[in-house]
């Protein structure tokens, strides 16, 4: 699930048109095995999985007991400037929460999560879900 690690979302300056479009949205990860619809948590972005792989459920199993669907993984994205949010990733089989950005350019969403104060970190591109 470190996959996830890289996820990323969030609302708050009027300046920005986009996080009003993107909640209710659904995005996939590059393998297809999580979906996650965004939705306006107050004045902030968040996400949660609404569909998981076998595989996915099973990885993010070793970290947490907490059913994989259902769990918020994107939480308290903000706007940082035109088309860009950060916030916070939770990471299931690792059970833990880690800085993220995402960056959307229509249909793609790329994320990057960092570990260790930015010094390991990892891009991925999700896809909107139709």
């Amino acid at each position: 699930m470190i996959a996830l690690l890289p996820f990323f979302l969030s609302l708050v300056s009027p300046l920005q048109a986009e996080p009003v479009a993107l909640a209710g949205t659904i995005w996939r990860n590059p393998r297809d095995s999580v979906h996650v619809r965004f939705e306006s948590c107050g004045v902030q972005l968040c996400g949660t999985v609404v569909w998981a792989s076998d595989k996915a459920i099973a990885d993010a199993a070793r970290g947490s007991s907490t059913p994989l669907v259902g769990t918020r993984i994107f939480r308290d994205f903000h706007a940082d400037g035109a088309n860009v949010w950060r916030g916070k990733v939770h990471v299931p089989d690792l059970g833990q929460d880690f800085s993220g950005r995402i960056t959307l350019e229509g249909d793609r969403m790329t994320g990057r999560g960092c570990l260790i104060a930015g010094l390991v970190c990892k891009s991925q591109t999700w896809s909107r879900v139709r």
